[in-house]
């Protein structure tokens, strides 16, 4: 069984998100996690899709995107979001520089509370890094002097150091269809050098379909050719690959093992 531990499903509606959760299985993915980037309204919407499909969960959290808003959220207003059986990880929260979609001090409130929340929880962060390692492993390093909390580095684009930083600290790493870009040849090495049970693959559908279907809208069945790369960088092969990161999965996410 493979797992794709970070999509979208909320961006495709009606009877294609049924076909897309339909070819997701029919690929061999039996589990998906579609990611929480607001509250409210849009963590209602991705808990109503977890609770209509069987091996597809949820998380809940503010998108550093769309920190700026509204009011930077309190831990009990991400738990009261977080409070359902198929709701698994906190997030995505962290910070993005590439884009600066808020204000950088409003991302970087915004990620400390979502930390807390994970903290408070024990539900494992989903953390979005974009040119911004220096600040996201700063700031992992203090709130993790404050207490203990699980995290994934999810769609890793960042640098050697952040991984090291990472795993350092306890956390895990995703990789997208970015690992198979032919000119991803650092992150290929940075996936050849992490320790095997703290990998993770993903899609981030619908978003950066992986080689051979760059072009295309992305979706979580697309996670096969994700894998099959990791696969190839960590000399392993397939079956062993999806039952390493599946295992990594529940781990991580233990919510999931109850649901």
């Amino acid at each position: 069984m493979l797992v794709d531990s970070h999509c979208h499903l909320d961006h495709f509606q009606g009877q294609e998100q049924a076909d897309v959760v339909a070819r997701a299985k029919a690929a061999g993915v039996g589990i998906m996690v579609t990611i929480g980037t607001r509250l409210g309204a849009q963590a209602a919407t991705v808990r109503e899709i977890a609770e209509r499909y069987d091996g597809v969960f949820a998380t809940v959290g503010i998108h550093p995107h769309n920190a700026g808003e509204h009011p930077v959220p309190t831990v009990d207003d991400i738990l009261r979001d977080a409070d359902h059986p198929k709701v698994i990880g906190i997030g995505e929260s962290g910070l993005d520089y590439f884009y600066d979609k808020a204000p950088r001090p409003l991302q970087a409130e915004s990620f400390r509370v979502h930390v807390a929340a994970a903290r408070a929880s024990g539900l494992p962060l989903v953390i979005h890094a974009r040119d911004a390692d220096a600040d996201i492993a700063a700031i992992l390093e203090d709130e993790m002097g404050k207490g203990a909390f699980p995290f994934l580095l999810h769609c890793f684009s960042s640098g050697a150091g952040l991984a090291r930083a990472a795993i350092r600290l306890g956390g895990h790493v995703s990789f997208s269809g970015i690992l198979t870009f032919p000119k991803s040849e650092e992150n290929r090495a940075i996936a050849a050098e992490m320790p095997a049970d703290r990998l993770l693959v993903e899609t981030d559908s619908p978003y950066l379909a992986p080689a051979p279907l760059r072009g295309k809208r992305c979706e979580p069945a697309y996670v096969v050719h994700t894998a099959a790369k990791l696969a190839e960088v960590r000399r392993l092969g397939m079956a062993a690959l999806a039952e390493l990161t599946t295992t990594n999965f529940h781990r991580l996410f233990q919510r999931s093992r109850a649901a």
